[in-house]
């Protein structure tokens, strides 16, 4: 574990939280564009099973990294650069599609379950970034809380401003998401 608290290390994992965020906020985003008039109960079901999500999958990747990362302790940030531009590089590739061919709104209502798999899809990459903190002994109580919150505040403000935000944001946002995963995967190779 990184054995002291500083002030880098919560921006670092608030910028992550962040750019974690962007695929939740792009899903929040869409729903509530395909489905305005959506019971107020299942709006806010987004955020919080979003957060959740995104707060357990990196601690269960922490957790299950933590079995081997005495194995790549070495390569910790090479480790990082390769987990991190991976799933930085997918999020980037993704929007980049979307934006060249935008999905049409569902036809039917979104569903709880639908809500709690879209809420699974979207923290998979945390999941990835988990198995990078047990190889670099991030503090995961701080970066597992942080990405949660980050998630919440990012999903609850697209739901605040949902639709002045425009249709294309979620791509976009994504993109940049995606940026800010590499450069930290990059940090963490030279730093």
């Amino acid at each position: 574990m990184d054995p002291s608290f500083s002030a880098a290390n919560l921006v670092e994992a608030l910028v992550l939280g962040v750019a974690l965020a962007m695929d939740a906020m792009a899903v929040t985003l869409s729903n509530s564009l395909c489905e305005p008039d959506m019971p107020a109960s299942r709006k806010f079901a987004m955020p919080v099973l979003f957060a959740l999500f995104q707060m357990a999958m990196p601690i269960a990747g922490y957790l299950g990294g933590t079995l081997v990362a005495p194995l790549i302790e070495a390569y910790a940030g090479i480790v990082s650069l390769i987990i991190l531009g991976f799933v930085g590089g997918k999020m980037i590739v993704e929007a980049v599609r979307e934006l060249r061919e935008p999905e049409a709104c569902p036809a039917t209502r979104l569903t709880w379950p639908t809500i709690a798999m879209e809420a699974v899809a979207t923290s998979i990459d945390a999941f990835v970034v988990g198995v990078s903190f047990a190889a670099s002994g991030k503090d995961i109580v701080l970066y597992g809380g942080a990405i949660g919150l980050t998630t919440f505040a990012c999903c609850l403000l697209v739901l605040l401003i949902g639709r002045k935000l425009g249709e294309r944001f979620g791509a976009h946002a994504q993109v940049a998401g995606g940026i800010v995963l590499v450069v930290i995967g990059l940090r963490a190779f030279l730093g």
